[in-house]
C-alpha cells in the first residue's frame, strides 16, 4: 500500500501536524502542497490533505489542487483541517467538492491548534497553546490508527449554526481575499530584510525602494506578517499590540520549502468556490 501526504501551511500549524501524521503512519512521503493551473497526477493508495481553515472555508490554493488533483478511483482520500476552534462547514465543502470529480473522502478531521489570524488577537497563552499541543498530538495518533485500518466514518463539522452562518461569510468572503492585502502595512522596525517576500507563497509581497509592498493576489495565510523577524508587518491598526505566532517546532528554513504559487506573470484565476 502507497501513500502520500500534502501540506499546506502560513506559520507552520498544518506542517507539524503532518508530521505527527507521517510518523504515526511510517512510510508516508510528506510533500508541499503545490499550487495548480494543470493537472496533477498523484500514483498512490492512498492521500492524505492537510491544510489550515480560511475564513472557516478552503484555502485558495487547497481549491486550486483540489480541481487539478488526478488519482485512481479506488484511491482513498482523507483530509486534516488545522482550526483555532471553529472547524465549520470546511470539511463537507471538502467532500462536495471531492463529489464533483468522483472521489469521496473516507476520512475528515478537525485539529484544534493555537490561532494564528492575528488580527483577532494572538495565539493565548504559552500554557493554553501547550495544552492544545498536547491534545493536538494525542488525537493525530488516533487518526493514524484509524487511516491504518482502512476506516471510513462521517467528516468533522461544526454545530448547523456554525456551518450556515459561517459558510455564508466564507461564500461572501471568497472573491475579495486576494484584495483583502489592502491592509497590511510595514512600520519603521523594517530593516528591509526581505524575508516577507521570501515566505509569500502566493508571490505577493515585493520589495519597492526597501519596502514591502502586496500586490493584491494574497491568500490571508499571513506568513508575511508572522515571519517577520522584526515584527514590522501590521494588519490594520490592532496587530501592532499583539504576539506574533508561528509553531515553536517550525523552522523559516522549512517554511522556505513551500513552493510559490505563481509566477509573477501568472492570471491563474481563483478556483470553482461550490
Amino acid at each position: 500500500m502507497t501513500m502520500r501526504l500534502y501540506v499546506y501551511t502560513g506559520t507552520g500549524n498544518s506542517l507539524w501536524i503532518a508530521r505527527l501524521l507521517a510518523l504515526e503512519l511510517g512510510e508516508a512521503p510528506l510533500q508541499f502542497m503545490p499550487s495548480l493551473s494543470e493537472n496533477f497526477t498523484v500514483e498512490a493508495d492512498r492521500v492524505g490533505l492537510i491544510f489550515p481553515v480560511h475564513i472557516w472555508g478552503l484555502p485558495i490554493r487547497v481549491l486550486r489542487f483540489i480541481n487539478h488533483l488526478q488519482v485512481k478511483p479506488e484511491t482513498s482520500l482523507f483530509a486534516l483541517a488545522v482550526n483555532a476552534g471553529q472547524p465549520a462547514a470546511t470539511l463537507l465543502q471538502l467532500q462536495k467538492l471531492l463529489s464533483t470529480r468522483d472521489l469521496s473522502l473516507a476520512l475528515g478531521y478537525s485539529v484544534v491548534m493555537p490561532s494564528n489570524y492575528i488580527p483577532w488577537g494572538g495565539p493565548g497563552p504559552m500554557g493554553a497553546q501547550q495544552k492544545l499541543f498536547n491534545e493536538a498530538r494525542e488525537k493525530v495518533k488516533g487518526i493514524g490508527a484509524s487511516i491504518l485500518r482502512g476506516e471510513r466514518k462521517e467528516v468533522d463539522r461544526g454545530p448547523l449554526w456554525q456551518n450556515t452562518l459561517f459558510s455564508l461569510v466564507y461564500k461572501m468572503s471568497f472573491r475579495h481575499v486576494p484584495q483583502m492585502d489592502k491592509k497590511f502595512w510595514a512600520d519603521n522596525k523594517c530593516n528591509r530584510c526581505g524575508i516577507c517576500a521570501k515566505i509569500c507563497f502566493a508571490n505577493n509581497v515585493e520589495m519597492i525602494n526597501e519596502k514591502p509592498a502586496w500586490l493584491h493576489r494574497c491568500e490571508q495565510c499571513l506568513a508575511c506578517l508572522q515571519w517577520c523577524p522584526q515584527e514590522a508587518i501590521q494588519y490594520g491598526k490592532k496587530t501592532v499590540k499583539y504576539p506574533r505566532y508561528h509553531h515553536p517546532e517550525v523552522t523559516l528554513k522549512d517554511m522556505l520549502g513551500q513552493p510559490n504559487a505563481n509566477s509573477r506573470n501568472s492570471t491563474t484565476p481563483l478556483p470553482s468556490l461550490l
